[in-house]
């Protein structure tokens, strides 16, 4: 089992499709539905053994949960803001743009 190369509260973007999001959790390892991961093309199908990412995401259109395999993940380094609507429930945004979970005193 390999670390996590992105953490919860980082901002990420899709390597293929046009959705970024934030990070509210990490399964070591797939661990979502089969009829989820059948739902996938095999030829684009991910491995299984590599971090999953639970993203609070967003496109153009609308905000939505996203599971993203790590390998279909980049840093977002734009800045720009996540419009999600339950993102204050889960994070508290610093002055630089970064999201921390609430109730986590960084001092």
């Amino acid at each position: 089992m390999r670390t996590a190369k992105f953490k919860i509260g980082q901002v990420v973007r899709h390597r293929i499709y046009p959705f970024r999001g934030v990070i509210f959790d990490v399964d070591p390892t797939f661990s979502n539905t089969e009829e989820w991961w059948d739902a996938i093309p095999e030829d684009v199908r991910p491995s299984r053994d590599q971090p999953f990412y639970h993203l609070l995401a967003e496109n153009e259109e609308t905000e939505y949960v996203a599971y993203v395999s790590e390998q279909n993940l980049i840093a977002d380094i734009t800045g720009d803001p996540i419009r999600h609507p339950q993102l204050a429930e889960i994070f508290d945004e610093q002055s630089d743009g970064s999201y921390v979970p609430r109730g986590v005193d960084l001092h």
